[in-house]
């Protein structure tokens, strides 16, 4: 059974069941509308015209919202592909429901890009790990272009399965209060380096964790040396990683997409990305640690800021700070 419901300027045809897991006839999660949203404000952003490959189609939501609030000055063409034969047919009703046209295929997802000649944007967003995916989604991502990755098995690379970590992100996470940002960069890494096999640099433009997901935007650069640059930024941050120790956003990305919202998530990663540092301030850790008083967040970072330093809340946790500020000296403002 299914029922329509609007999403952005979308409306979609999703199945009725409220759980959210695998079983269902065709794979819509609301909680991932934001996700959804974010990636047609970093599309809007970008300044290319994009052939767009959405190889887990589900009920082609992304790729109608696209369609819909995308210029059409951005759009070669959108593809998209779901295993699922009652998927395919629900995908081509909400294009007709939507009144917009779209390739649609119904095959495996890595059949669908290894079959493919190539993509400007490729966005893969599935249950779970997109590690079976990686691999030739990468090979079909030209030169300039975005790859966009999900991961929503956050237990395995925040720590809570080190194990699990290990093996299928070849790095060690720590459980602390720097788990997601530690997690997110296992996750980058372990991207990139499918990326060298193939010779290409995979560059994070843009990323974020929330709701239990982290997402990723990565820009797609070619050649060896690019490729032997970027691992050279890869190491570990105490127990953690290895993983990536290079920037997290591009600026401008960041500004652009905070600019054309009022989310207040979006505009916290825009400040936060002006402070190229790994790792932040949890205030409660702090006071516990050296037996200080609490303080407002908002006035240590405009004492922070007095002194001549950068400093900004994080998306990644509550209470916290991202901040080019030695320790020593913050514990003395604090």
């Amino acid at each position: 059974m299914y029922k329509i419901i609007e999403e952005g300027k979308a409306k979609i045809k999703v199945p009725k069941e409220g759980k959210i897991s695998r079983e269902l006839p065709v794979f819509y999660n609301p909680v991932m509308k934001f996700n959804r949203d974010v990636s047609v404000l970093l599309l809007k952003v970008n300044g290319k015209k994009m052939r767009i490959a959405l190889p887990l189609g589900g009920t082609g939501v992304r790729a109608v919202r696209i369609l819909k609030e995308l210029p059409k000055s951005k759009i070669k063409e959108v593809v998209i592909n779901d295993v699922s034969k009652e998927a395919v047919k629900i995908i081509k009703e909400n294009l007709g429901l939507n009144k917009v046209k779209a390739t649609v295929v119904n095959k495996d997802a890595n059949l669908f890009l290894m079959e493919s000649t190539g993509f400007d944007y490729i966005d893969v967003d599935p249950f779970g790990s997109p590690n079976i995916f990686l691999d030739s989604s990468i090979k079909r991502l030209g030169r300039d272009g975005i790859l966009a990755v999900t991961a929503t098995d956050t237990g395995c690379l925040a720590g809570a399965y080190p194990k699990a970590c290990l093996r299928k992100y070849w790095a060690n996470p720590v459980k602390n209060e720097n788990m997601h940002e530690n997690g997110l960069r296992i996750l980058i890494r372990k991207v990139q380096l499918i990326g060298a096999d193939h010779d290409k640099a995979l560059v994070p433009i843009y990323s974020y964790f929330k709701d239990h997901y982290f997402r990723v935007f990565f820009r797609c650069d070619k050649g060896k040396q690019k490729v032997d640059k970027l691992l050279k930024e890869h190491g570990m941050l105490g127990e953690a990683g290895p993983l990536w120790l290079g920037n997290l956003w591009d600026k401008k990305i960041a500004a652009g997409i905070a600019k054309l919202s009022d989310d207040k998530f979006l505009h916290t990663i825009n400040r936060e990305a002006k402070i190229n540092v790994i790792g932040f301030y949890n205030l409660p850790k702090l006071a516990k640690k050296f037996k200080l008083k609490m303080i407002k967040q908002e006035e240590l970072i405009a004492k922070i800021k007095k002194k001549g330093y950068k400093a900004a809340s994080t998306h990644f946790a509550v209470n916290s700070i991202r901040s080019d500020i030695k320790i020593e000296k913050l514990v003395k403002l604090f």
